[in-house]
């Protein structure tokens, strides 16, 4: 009977943990992922801003040594991030690929004209910066038109402002569930215990005597349950960069090991306090509040 009571003991104790663990786990996993998408929002939202290009066309009497001239200008300066030089031979066979006619032998001549697919950087796909740009393109007198989605444009830098506010509120959100979620797995771990701390404390036990294993066993199980937290990070993190290698993921070391190294001490720090106030909440009570 004695026997079969241990191994009950036991089982509810070993599911205790799992529980506080698994706990732990999720809710830093969670947090170390919104953490990260936290510090690639910018690189992600220049990623958009840089796919959006901007085409110049020539007129015809743009002849090679005026291309390559803007070519070069284009090289030398701080706006544009890569810039592709399109021939009106080049443009009229991708057209003739797209629509599957050859329309330039039913027209008998070649309509369009040679271009440049310009990528801005992130920082001048403003409203503001990428109308100077334009108008600074336009002084060119060989430059026949300049064409870019100026609604996607600003679509795009609305539709940021909103995600950053967004991903704040929901950062703030998701810390303050986590805190609760930790926070209630250690008060039933301690609960079951609630009559050993009454009866360490009625022998004559400090109180710092009898919080102090109950603190270390958390800050264990904070330490599991954070480093699991970690590998899984690491993991999602690898998987983005081999799936996703133009983003960069891994690019910036330091931030991605501030991060690891926050969800480590947040794993630590939830469970030190939470245990430390559940047990000085079960410590203040009188023995018949127990029941």
């Amino acid at each position: 009977m004695s026997s079969s009571f241990e191994k009950f003991q036991k089982r509810r104790l070993i599911s205790s943990y799992f529980s506080v663990v698994l706990s732990v786990f999720l809710v830093l996993f969670l947090l170390g992922i919104l953490g990260f998408f936290i510090i690639n929002s910018k690189k992600l939202a220049d990623d958009f801003r840089e796919k959006i290009a901007m085409t110049v066309f020539f007129k015809n009497e743009a002849n090679d040594s005026i291309l390559k001239a803007f070519g070069q200008e284009l090289k030398g300066s701080k706006f544009s991030k890569t810039f592709v030089y399109v021939s009106k031979e080049q443009a009229a066979k991708e057209h003739t690929d797209i629509i599957g006619e050859d329309f330039v032998t039913f027209l008998g001549e070649n309509p369009l004209q040679n271009s440049y697919d310009i990528h801005l950087k992130a920082d001048y796909v403003v409203k503001d910066s990428i109308a100077k740009i334009e108008s600074h393109l336009r002084k060119n007198p060989m430059v026949s038109d300049i064409v870019y989605d100026k609604q996607l444009v600003n679509l795009v830098n609305d539709n940021i402002k909103k995600v950053s506010m967004w991903i704040l509120i929901v950062s703030a959100f998701l810390t303050f569930i986590a805190v609760l979620l930790i926070n209630s797995s250690l008060r039933l771990s301690i609960y079951s215990n609630r009559f050993i701390i009454k009866t360490m404390q009625m022998v004559g036990a400090t109180k710092a005597f009898i919080r102090k294993p109950f603190v270390m066993r958390s800050i264990k199980l904070g330490m599991i349950g954070a480093g699991l937290a970690i590998l899984a990070l690491i993991g999602v993190l690898i998987y983005l960069e081999n799936s996703f290698p133009d983003l960069g993921i891994l690019d910036d070391k330091l931030l991605i090991g501030l991060v690891l190294i926050a969800v480590f001490g947040l794993g630590v720090l939830i469970t030190w306090l939470s245990t430390y106030f559940a047990t000085q909440r079960f410590l203040n009570l009188r023995t018949d509040d127990l029941y």
